[in-house]
């Protein structure tokens, strides 16, 4: 149980529990190093005795600008350890929106990872009334700002040296449930972002809640996937070690295939896209296969999913089943276990919709995704699968202390503990977020006997020119899972039909060209090929028939550059920014619409 109701209390508390214990372990030159709890403590006191010595006080805000790495936690902790808040930044940001960020929050101090995010805040240093100091992670980071920042290492040296256990104990004496823990900006699919409160007792209440669901304990490894500077992987990371879990760090995602086979994780958070892309390259595989393999791997998936069914279902395996299953797993279910390490026990995810054939796809290899929904507002958990009578498709019930129901408009409304007190320094937007004490979340959804279901996202509801509604999150779910579609956009609102931009997932397409001896001399040459052209109306004509009528794609354009967050497509959660795409391929719409 955490007992303790402030962050920076708890890991103190964790600290004395493991001792000499392994607590976070990371990669460097190819190598796992690791850091024991007592090691972290003795880094997380320096933290704050070095912020002490800095003038830092009781709720000055303190901005973390950084990859994932072992510091950034460390800091994070050393921050609220003196009753600072932490603000999180993406570190993909821009320098505009990292000193859009500072200058709100009035930020004096900011930790940097790399010489990528080093380099953007000197830019904006001098424009900005509030920095005073960065501090700089990386030790390969060349300085050159002229004293206003210092390494990390030497940040610590001087927080040793430094007398302020005094200060530190009378503040970690006095910390409060109602202590502002962060500020956590979102990263706005349109307008400028916004930050969330979110207060101590918001973590509290919300791995008490996380506890229920979910079967963790200090015999876990997690691997820290996804950016800590978003609400999943930080709350899920603050739960781990609340529990005594080791936190393995991947500080470059293109490697996170290796990195889990050499860590084993039995635990890891991750978003839809980690197994949509997955899943294709397994699809992608099976394409070229012989047709006896094909054959064996379609099998052992069917008896896969005959037995998580009875499962989940808490109902006894018959003999046969079983003795089926035992041949499925070795010959092909565990060999895809293996690609994620081989120990996963349950894999967290949200951030979007998941195809429910994807999801009963990974239940039948035998790995439990525990689906759910949430937002940076309600500290990540609104709703997740339960270990049993799960229902695929849907996002889980409810987690303790949480209230869900549906307004008359279709819209998600929530309300408990968990949830934010509203948003820094932007009380009408507060004010629009709340409704009789209801948090507006801005989706779609249903629920049903306690099971919640997302259809969209209230801004994204589309209208055709002839009155019916379109989701476009579904269309896009339904046809972007072909491992043949890097990324979809459907466009359908106030049109005669619904069209669709989409961009190839080039790798597999090019095999596909080279196989049927298609030629071509560039990626633009290749999509406007009549007959890649008629591949991939084929494709979409046959996920089309889960859609009704309406809802089909009738027209599409091929795109040969992926959407990037450099160029003002994505989020940094990698949502798409509608309104920008739209805007952006406005002619090329246009030219899909004009056409007979």
């Amino acid at each position: 149980m955490i007992n303790d109701t402030h962050l920076g209390r708890m890991i103190h508390d964790r600290i004395k529990m493991y001792g000499e214990r392994i607590a976070l372990r990371y990669r460097e030159d190819g190598i796992w190093k690791e850091i024991s709890w007592n090691s972290m403590g003795d880094q997380i006191r320096a933290v704050s005795r070095g912020l002490l010595k800095m003038g830092v006080k009781e709720g000055d805000m303190v901005a973390l600008f950084s990859q994932n790495r072992p510091e950034w936690t460390i800091t994070d902790y050393g921050i609220m350890a003196i009753r600072g808040v932490s603000v999180p930044i993406y570190p993909t940001n821009t320098a505009k929106q990292t000193q859009y960020i500072i200058d709100e929050t009035e930020a004096g101090i900011i930790f940097a990872g790399s010489q990528d995010q080093y380099d953007k805040v000197v830019s904006f240093f001098d424009g900005s009334p509030y920095l005073k100091k960065i501090i700089v992670f990386d030790d390969n980071v060349r300085l050159n700002d002229g004293g206003k920042s210092i390494y990390f290492k030497d940040f610590l040296d001087m927080g040793r040296k430094s007398d302020g256990d005094q200060e530190l104990e009378r503040r970690l004496k006095e910390a409060s449930l109602e202590d502002l823990a962060t500020i956590i900006y979102t990263s706005g699919t349109t307008g400028e972002p916004k930050g969330a409160m979110l207060h101590h007792s918001i973590f509290y209440y919300s791995s008490l809640a996380h506890m229920k669901r979910l079967d963790t304990s200090d015999q876990d490894v997690s691997m820290c996937f996804l950016p800590l500077s978003h609400v999943f992987e930080r709350a899920w990371c603050f739960l781990a070690s609340s529990r005594g879990m080791v936190i393995n760090y991947c500080d470059d995602t293109s490697k996170i295939i290796e990195y889990m086979q050499e860590v084993k994780p039995t635990v890891m958070c991750a978003v839809p896209r980690f197994y949509e892309k997955m899943y294709s390259a397994v699809f992608e595989k099976l394409e070229t296969a012989p047709p006896s393999k094909k054959k064996l791997f379609l099998w052992a998936i069917g008896v896969g999913e005959q037995v998580y069914l009875k499962k989940k279902e808490k109902e006894n395996l018959p003999f046969d089943l079983k003795m089926k299953h035992l041949i499925a797993d070795r010959l092909v279910l565990k060999k895809i276990r293996d690609v994620v390490g081989g120990r996963i026990r349950f894999f967290p995810c949200a951030g979007a919709q998941l195809s429910k054939e994807i999801e009963e796809f990974f239940h039948s290899v035998g790995l439990f995704i525990t689906y759910g929904y949430g937002l940076t507002e309600t500290a990540a958990t609104v709703t997740c699968h339960e270990r049993y009578h799960f229902r695929p498709g849907t996002v889980g019930k409810p987690i303790d202390g949480v209230q869900v129901k549906i307004a008359k408009n279709g819209e998600i409304l929530v309300k408990g503990e968990t949830i934010t007190k509203g948003y820094y320094k932007k009380p009408e937007a507060t004010a629009e977020s709340f409704e009789n004490g209801w948090f507006k979340t801005g989706d779609v959804g249903i629920l049903e006997e306690g099971y919640l279901t997302i259809t969209d996202r209230i801004k994204d509801l589309m209208k055709s020119s002839g009155g019916k509604y379109i989701a476009p999150q579904l269309v896009e779910t339904t046809i972007g899972k072909d491992h043949y579609i890097e990324q979809i956009t459907v466009i359908g609102d106030a049109r005669r039909f619904v069209s669709a931009l989409i961009v190839p997932a080039f790798n597999v397409l090019e095999d596909y060209a080279r196989t049927h001896h298609i030629s071509y001399s560039s990626r633009e040459d290749l999509i406007q090929n009549p007959r890649i052209i008629e591949f991939y109306q084929s494709r979409i004509a046959e996920h089309s028939k889960e859609l009704v009528g309406h809802e089909q794609i009738k027209k599409f354009t091929l795109l040969s550059t992926p959407y990037t967050q450099e160029a003002g497509e994505m989020t940094p959660t990698m949502k798409i920014r509608r309104k920008f795409i739209n805007e952006k391929y406005r002619d090329v719409i246009d030219r899909m619409y004009r056409e007979k």
